[in-house]
C-alpha cells in the first residue's frame, strides 16, 4: 500500500460509526435479518433464507439517503414494484396439492413455512418440515395470522392468566368431590338427620 500512496486506515474498537458503507449495510443486513428469526421464531438453520428476505425488503423501501426513493425503482424503473404482494415472514400457508395419482380422500395441499421470495421465479418460496423439501409456487394459500413455529408451542401452556385460575378451581372442586366420596373418610353427621352433602360442579 505505501508503495502505491495507499494510506492504509483502520477504525478503533466498538466504533461501527467508522466503518464504510459496506460494513454498515452489512450491519442492516444482519439487524433486519435477527428481527425477522426472532419475530417469527424461525430456527437459525433458515439463516440464508433469511439473508435473502431481508435484502429483498430493504431493496423495496424507501430509503433517506435517495430521498425517500426506492432502490428497485431507481435500478429498474420499467418493473413493477411488487410482481407479487408482500407476506410476512415465517407465516403459515398451505401450498396447493396438484399431484398425479391422488385419490379422493387425499389432502390437497401441504403445510409450509414461508421463508423468501425469489428472484429468478415470479413465486414465493416456502418450506415444508415434515416433507423436509422446499416448494416454489404461487398456487398458495397464506394465514398471515398464524406464524407456523409459534403455532407448534405446547397446548398446554395457558393462553392467559385466567386459564390457570379456572384449572387450579376445578382442582380444587375435584379433590372435594374426592374427599367427601371417600369410603375411608367417613362423613360427619350431626345429632338432626340431614340429607348428606353434595358437590355439583359443571
Amino acid at each position: 500500500m505505501s508503495s502505491h500512496g495507499i494510506l492504509h486506515q483502520t477504525s478503533c474498537t466498538y466504533t461501527p460509526q467508522q466503518n464504510g458503507v459496506a460494513e454498515r449495510k452489512n450491519r442492516h443486513l444482519i439487524e433486519t435479518t435477527r428481527t425477522l428469526l426472532i419475530h417469527g421464531e424461525v430456527l437459525g438453520h433458515f439463516l440464508g433464507d433469511a439473508i435473502l428476505s431481508a435484502c429483498y425488503l430493504i431493496n423495496h423501501m424507501p430509503s433517506s439517503i435517495l430521498k425517500n426513493n426506492i432502490h428497485h425503482s431507481i435500478l429498474f424503473p420499467h418493473e413493477h414494484l411488487h410482481p407479487l404482494p408482500l407476506r410476512v415472514f415465517g407465516s403459515t400457508c398451505f401450498v396447493h396439492n396438484f399431484s398425479l395419482g391422488l385419490d379422493k380422500l387425499s389432502p390437497r395441499s401441504h403445510k409450509c413455512v414461508f421463508l423468501v421470495f425469489t428472484r429468478s421465479q415470479k413465486g414465493y418460496k416456502y418450506f415444508s418440515p415434515f416433507l423436509n423439501r422446499y416448494f416454489v409456487s404461487t398456487e398458495v394459500t397464506f394465514d398471515e395470522f398464524s406464524l407456523y413455529f409459534k403455532s407448534q408451542s405446547s397446548p398446554l401452556t395457558p393462553s392467559n392468566p385466567d386459564n390457570s385460575h379456572s384449572t387450579f378451581n376445578v382442582l380444587i372442586v375435584c379433590d372435594l368431590l374426592t374427599v367427601s366420596s371417600s369410603p375411608s373418610v367417613p362423613a360427619p353427621r350431626s345429632a338432626s338427620t340431614q340429607p348428606p352433602l353434595q358437590v355439583y360442579s359443571r
